[in-house]
């Protein structure tokens, strides 16, 4: 299994998948055929979560080729992407939390058994192995993974966050944090999710069987609440000289009406982040970017956090693509207070839009998707 880099690369392997594999997805979508056997799903997110493609032009070129009924699971899918992301736009100390809750958690050695692959179960060690040698899990098998980690090996959710954002190249502080969230169950509180023998065994095609797991284990119990807040997107109507691009935020296609002097593109190093990210995850990010650096048609170069922090030094004023709540978002909220920058966020109007109805559940999100086809013109 091998993952692209360039944006016309990503568009080749989604039209691939929307013409030769879409159609089984609604009913294959949850079984883990192996590495070697991925035609069940799209394999898409890493591109995605870079927005090397984003959510919209994906379900767009969907629903060109196919009727909505035939291919919801997908566009659902999607959505909750979508979904995530606007959730904890509207918390963000869901976040902050999380990444101070890292700092108090001590590494036992029950934890290096788990990140080393020495555990009792077979399936899990196979797991972090393939996690870290292909960078990329299926999504079912993240929710086994979890949830064995958590109420089978007794080790805290937070690390196991942490574990998966080191290692995917899809790695995404909405979707990740807050699907193990939701498998500890504090995100839904008190509803987990909890693994089984039968379950593993039926979705990884009898692969693994008679799993001994803890398949009785309560939620954990976390009494902070959170309060909705409002989006931290701050613009006004004057363009600067120079945008802002994290790695995050890549496709710019919306801008080409803009004219700025000099884009730079912005990959923090382990230096400035909270989560250390492994060696071919940032490989993979620098990868993307130098694609993007060949492809722009504008003047543009990659910075580190250091030197972009001294770029804030000489100039306070310029446009950023908004980069949403995670890493990028906290490492420019310290900046703006330490330097008193003056930013203007570019932001997605879709977002914008999407992420108010992520004020509830996600069925209620999900009743509102027709509304944001149409809005859009997406199907």
């Amino acid at each position: 299994m091998e993952f692209v880099t360039s944006r016309s690369e990503a568009l080749d392997k989604l039209n691939k998948f929307i013409e030769s594999d879409i159609s089984n997805y609604n009913i294959k979508r949850n079984f883990d055929f192996g590495v070697n056997n991925r035609n069940n799903v799209s394999c898409l997110s890493p591109y995605i979560a870079h927005r090397l493609i984003t959510e919209y032009e994906t379900v767009k070129l969907v629903l060109k080729k196919y009727p909505f009924k035939k291919i919801d699971k997908f566009i659902q899918e999607i959505f909750w992407r979508i979904y995530w992301k606007g959730w904890l736009e509207l918390r963000p100390k869901v976040c902050s939390d999380f990444i101070e809750d890292l700092k108090s958690i001590k590494e036992d050695k029950n934890y290096f058994k788990a990140v080393n692959a020495e555990t009792e179960i077979e399936c899990f060690n196979d797991w972090v192995k393939e996690l870290k040698n292909f960078n990329y899990l299926h999504n079912h098998t993240r929710m086994l993974f979890a949830s064995i980690w958590i109420f089978s090996l007794g080790l805290p959710w937070q690390k196991g966050a942490e574990f998966f954002m080191k290692h995917l190249y899809d790695g995404d502080a909405a979707s990740n944090t807050l699907s193990w969230r939701w498998v500890a169950g504090i995100q839904t509180k008190g509803k987990n999710y909890l693994a089984q023998s039968w379950n593993i065994s039926k979705f990884t095609n009898n692969k693994y069987k008679n799993v001994r797991l803890n398949e009785t284990a309560l939620p954990i119990i976390d009494k902070r609440e959170y309060k909705i807040s409002p989006i931290q997107i701050r613009k006004n109507e004057d363009l600067n000289d120079h945008l802002i691009i994290f790695e995050n935020e890549m496709f710019v296609d919306f801008l080409e009406y803009k004219k700025y002097k000099k884009i730079y593109f912005v990959l923090l190093e382990n230096e400035n982040r909270s989560i250390k990210l492994s060696t071919k995850v940032i490989d993979f990010k620098k990868k993307i970017i130098s694609s993007q650096l060949n492809e722009i048609r504008y003047e543009a170069e990659l910075l580190d956090g250091n030197a972009f922090t001294n770029f804030t030094k000489t100039s306070n004023s310029f446009d950023v693509m908004y980069p949403s709540i995670g890493e990028n978002f906290l490492f420019l909220k310290r900046l703006i207070k330490k330097n008193n920058l003056n930013i203007n966020f570019i932001s997605r109007k879709e977002d914008e839009f999407c992420w108010k109805f992520s004020n509830k559940g996600y069925f209620n999100f999900k009743s509102n998707i027709p509304i944001i086809l149409s809005t859009f013109k997406l199907n």
